[in-house]
């Protein structure tokens, strides 16, 4: 059995580590942060503070993009997208990763809290019953501070997180 985590997809692209774990790991990405994804590549403005930073961010954005429109790989998110909160079959990452995609909608129900992208993080992590992996403690702190009843771990306790029992 694999952890499993709601993450976003640009974080799969910036956090390499993430992608090699010590244990098998199923993240669940909402399908809004896979569309973030093309929106981030882009873009003019840098998602990095230094420039040798950011184009290798960018280059890995593009990376993931174009596995994710690997004739198989695509045929697997176009069959989440048939119904709201659908799943795709699992694509693999490596050898004990892999990326399931949610056609997760947004139904404003945190939207006071948190913004779009961070509400359907949330309510896929409701839906699925498992914990949140980000890096953002502004996200972390307005959960907590909203009472939103999910698990969130920072990126950089991942590996404290794996941990944790399975199940």
């Amino acid at each position: 059995m694999s952890h499993r985590f709601v993450i976003e997809a640009v974080m799969l692209a910036i956090y390499g580590e993430l992608t090699a774990p010590s244990a098998a790991v199923e993240y669940i990405v909402p399908y809004p942060t896979i569309m973030e994804l093309y929106e981030f590549q882009s873009s003019p403005e840098p998602l990095m503070g230094d420039l040798s930073d950011d184009q290798y961010v960018k280059n890995k954005i593009a990376e993931l993009t174009a596995y994710l429109e690997e004739p198989l790989n695509r045929k697997k998110l176009e069959r989440a997208l048939s119904i709201p909160w659908s799943k795709s079959p699992s694509v693999l990452l490596g050898p004990s990763v892999t990326l399931t995609i949610v056609h997760a909608l947004d139904n404003e129900q945190y939207g006071e809290f948190l913004d779009p992208i961070e509400t359907v993080i949330v309510l896929t992590a409701q839906r699925e019953g498992i914990p949140v992996l980000t890096d953002q403690p502004e996200m972390i702190s307005r959960i907590i501070e909203a009472e939103i009843p999910v698990q969130v771990y920072d990126i950089q306790d991942f590996h404290f997180a794996l941990e944790e029992p399975v199940g």
